[in-house]
């Protein structure tokens, strides 16, 4: 049913859920986890030190995806990582397709009302764009605290 499962991580207490989540599936139907960082081009913006920052953000992403890859690969299952720069939701959708993947896994921070409508989601963004299944996980309240 699914051979290459995507997981975007941002190192949060919903993308660590939702990487347990896509080991547990990926043990199921003997597939690859793919993780993925998107380095957000607009927040690291047009200003001196941007490179920097943008540099920053590339070795957090590197450190993330490791992560989830080690727990993949020490769970039994096949894992890459990746990391990308550009537009969050655009990066996942363009790397589902040009991956041939059959999931994406993403984590929910469970924001609602006006803090959800000023803020945007990428995982909404992902859902409403993505041709593919998207299975959204929220972290457990005591995820949410640590």
């Amino acid at each position: 049913m699914y051979e290459d499962i995507l997981v975007p991580t941002d190192g949060s207490a919903g993308a660590s859920a939702a990487l347990d989540e896509a080991i547990d599936l990926a043990d199921a139907f003997d597939a690859t986890v793919h993780s993925l960082y998107v380095v957000d081009v607009a927040a690291v913006g047009p200003d001196t030190g941007a490179v920097d920052l943008a540099e920053s953000f590339e070795r957090m992403g590197e450190e993330a995806t490791e992560a989830a890859a080690t727990r993949a690969r020490d769970a039994g299952v096949d894992a890459t990582r990746s990391v990308a720069t550009g537009s969050p939701h655009r990066a996942i959708l363009d790397y589902a397709d040009d991956h041939d993947i059959d999931l994406v896994v993403m984590g929910t921070h469970g924001r609602t009302g006006l803090e959800r409508y000023l803020l945007g989601s990428v995982t909404e963004k992902v859902v409403r764009a993505a041709e593919i299944p998207v299975l959204t996980v929220r972290a457990s309240e005591e995820e949410g605290e640590e």
